[in-house]
């Protein structure tokens, strides 16, 4: 303990018990005891450390004469901030006002408080005039007052380290020993150092415990996830519930959606849901069969049936057989298969390539197309009959970009993904998050995984903030314009007369054209032969012609 004194006088000895024959003595045993048990009332009956505290202050002023109490607690250092640098301010007070409680901040060593800071021992100043280190900060000496005033300044201790100070005024000529005062102000700042240290136990389970449910959050929207399906958007859960309220029904889903929205995921979650879940399901990309091979890859074929075909071969139908077969792309189908594909859904029968005997099969169709087959049907590219029996149900797939809220959690999916696959430990800061999600994702899902797995393989630090991400970012050079799916360019139309194309010499396009089509989709014939007013066919066989294959 240290204790300041008027310079170049001796401590005074507090003054002896002097009772007027005129008034009562005052019992302080009891008023202790009464402060002590109304203290751990308050303590009993709430633990946030703010109304405790303040209360505590009120006793010791009614109740034992302690007046002006106050709690100066340590501020929240600044990253940088030197020892000599940091400060505390009265946080808790009672008996003075707004003002001069907000006048209330000291430096570590700063005054008899902040000399308490600094040493962590207690202060006692006898005579508050008499004291060159007492700053009068928060109170003038004009609003004291008038008899001897005394100080007395204790530490608030957690964990060893000093936190804070407990202060109040003293009439040094009051009927009271010093030693009783201090003996009690000890207990009080022993169990305000307890009360804070139990609100910062408090305030850190609370931050592990918002930290376990982020995680948690994040497992439900990664690892639990709807069939595969990752997200909450409004849109993203519009679209599972179309899917879900028609997946125990037979009806053929036609999944619509720019490319990259997870058309595949889709229709595997239409299979999931229903209840040929635990049969087979068979993808196709029709825009992956040339045309040749569509009859024997969807319908199978029998020995014999071609050169080569030496063995008979089931079609994808007949191995879906049960379950469901799943045809992406559908806008590709040439013509011809069309109608054969129509009549094995409606009298769901097939013949093989070759073969004579129908074979009957039970087979769930989903189709995908990010094409307009409206328009593609006004266009004499697609049979009208099979649209209407492929748009029973039809469900839109949102593109990103009406899915902005999912982006966080697909994000943080394709790193997790990425960094098993590549054995990496690459993570995302919270400001390169928040930079995807403003970006608009032309490309969609695949665009945004793409570029993730990007990241994680060429990234310089094991966290990615917003900057760094700034160069992986696509830019408008390295994107064409994505073709809408509501509204794809279609062939151009005769003037009049319906259905039939114009006709177009095969020599209606030289190479550079057929290039810069190309250039223009990124590799993509399908969208490089509508630009071009052309089929995929007439489009593949000029690039033959061309010698660019």
């Amino acid at each position: 303990m240290f204790a300041c004194a008027p310079a170049n006088h001796p401590t005074p000895m507090p003054p002896p018990h002097r009772t007027d024959p005129d008034t009562p003595a005052t019992d302080w045993h009891a008023q202790e005891l009464l402060l002590m048990r109304e203290v751990m009332k308050l303590v009993g009956r709430s633990l946030a450390p703010a109304f405790v505290l303040r209360e505590m202050l009120h006793l010791m002023s009614e109740l034992l004469g302690l007046n002006r109490g106050r709690m100066v607690l340590a501020d929240e250092a600044t990253p940088g901030t030197s020892g000599a640098e940091r400060t505390a301010s009265v946080r808790h007070a009672y008996g003075l006002t707004a003002e001069e409680a907000a006048r209330g901040v000291f430096r570590w060593g700063e005054g008899i408080t902040g000399r308490v800071l600094a040493s962590g021992l207690p202060a006692i100043v006898q005579d508050v005039d008499a004291e060159p280190l007492f700053l009068f900060r928060t109170v003038a000496r004009a609003q004291l007052p008038p008899q001897t005033v005394a100080f007395i300044a204790l530490p608030i201790e957690v964990n060893g380290a000093t936190v804070g100070v407990l202060a109040c005024h003293r009439i040094r000529s009051r009927q009271r020993h010093l030693n009783d005062d201090l003996a009690l102000l000890r207990i009080l700042a022993t169990l305000a150092g307890q009360l804070l240290q139990l609100e910062q136990l408090v305030a850190e389970e609370r931050r592990q415990l918002a930290a376990r449910n982020q995680a948690l959050e994040h497992a439900l929207d990664v690892g639990s996830a709807r069939y595969g399906l990752i997200g909450r958007s409004p849109a993203l859960l519009r679209a599972l519930g179309e899917l879900e309220r028609v997946s125990q029904s037979q009806a053929t889903v036609l999944l619509l959606g720019e490319s990259g929205t997870g058309k595949e995921l889709f229709a595997r979650a239409v299979h999931l849901a229903s209840g040929r879940r635990d049969q087979p399901f068979i993808k196709v990309n029709c825009s992956a069969i040339p045309d040749t091979l569509f009859e024997s890859e969807l319908f199978g074929y029998e020995r014999g049936a071609f050169t080569g075909a030496s063995t008979a071969r089931a079609g994808w139908f007949e191995q879906a057989n049960s379950g469901t077969i799943f045809l992406d792309e559908i806008g590709e189908l040439p013509l011809a298969m069309q109608s054969k594909l129509l009549r094995t859904l409606q009298e769901g029968t097939l013949v093989r390539l070759g073969g004579t005997r129908e074979i009957r099969v039970d087979v769930r169709l989903v189709a995908a197309t990010n094409r307009d087959l409206a328009r593609e049907v006004q266009a004499g590219g697609f049979r009208q009959d099979l649209y209407y029996r492929l748009n029973v149900i039809p469900i839109r797939l949102p593109s990103l970009r009406e899915r902005r809220e999912d982006v966080r959690a697909l994000a943080l999916h394709f790193v997790s993904r990425a960094n098993q696959a590549h054995q990496r430990n690459v993570n995302l800061a919270p400001d390169a998050l928040a930079r995807l999600e403003a970006h608009d994702w032309p490309g969609n899902i695949r665009e945004l995984g793409n570029l993730i797995e990007r990241l994680v393989l060429l990234a310089d630090h094991t966290l990615v903030t917003a900057a760094a991400l700034e160069r992986f970012m696509p830019t408008a050079l390295d994107r064409a314009p994505p073709a809408p799916a509501s509204a794809p360019i279609p062939p151009a139309l005769p003037a009049a007369g319906g259905l039939v194309r114009d006709y177009l010499s095969a020599t209606s396009h030289d190479a550079q054209t057929l290039q810069d089509a190309l250039t223009r989709h990124q590799g993509n014939q399908s969208r490089a032969a509508q630009s071009l007013g052309l089929t995929l066919r007439q489009f593949g066989y000029r690039l033959r012609k061309a010698g660019l294959r």
